[in-house]
């Protein structure tokens, strides 16, 4: 079998990254997509995304993550944002108690303006700080479990669970969608683009 193209996929799906300034958000991303993490990060303005193709049940899935600005004078942005995307990591960090608190903020913003099915993975960044750690796992754990979302604590310094955190959502994302098209025969406009 011939090796597929980056540009070669079954389906496209359109994640966003949310949470606080400075949880990591883009270096999740930029680990993600390119395997790099840059400790001179600067705070994003306005929104960035990359992509990655990769396999997920056998099909060819090219995710599209969108990383935003986490300051709240960038929130004009929001719904614009929002359209389109099946999938949501809401990233906090472990070492800062306040951006754990603001997850129940960012969960309202995210319910208020996404479609309704999006799938949603807490997650708390920079495990790699354990001596600073300031959220304790089983406080998210049961905060995820309340909330329907499933979870995953990371660390882009160490690659930590980057990879597992992007393949659990895209797979939880594909099992729905692949339900849905057996499901529907009507075309739905808000359907994922579906590449053949």
């Amino acid at each position: 079998m011939a090796r597929r193209g980056e540009e070669e996929y079954d389906y496209l799906f359109k994640v966003v990254l949310i949470g606080d300034s400075g949880v990591g958000k883009s270096n999740l991303l930029s680990r993600f997509t390119r395997n790099e993490f840059c400790l001179e990060s600067k705070s994003t303005i306005g929104v960035e995304f990359a992509t990655r193709t990769l396999e997920v049940e056998g099909r060819m899935v090219k995710a599209q993550i969108w990383d935003t600005a986490g300051q709240e004078r960038y929130r004009a942005i929001t719904s614009a944002y929002y359209r389109g995307a099946l999938g949501a990591l809401l990233v906090y960090d472990v070492t800062k108690p306040t951006s754990f608190e603001n997850v129940t903020r960012w969960l309202k913003e995210l319910r208020d303006h996404a479609d309704a099915n999006i799938v949603i993975m807490l997650i708390g960044n920079k495990t790699d700080l354990k001596h600073l750690r300031g959220v304790a796992t089983e406080d998210a754990q049961s905060y995820a479990e309340k909330e329907g979302l499933s979870f995953i604590e990371t660390s882009a310094l160490e690659a930590t669970n980057v990879d597992k955190a992007f393949q659990t959502i895209l797979a939880q994302i594909y099992r729905i969608i692949s339900k849905k098209s057996l499901s529907s025969s009507s075309t739905d406009p808000s359907a994922p683009i579906l590449n053949k």
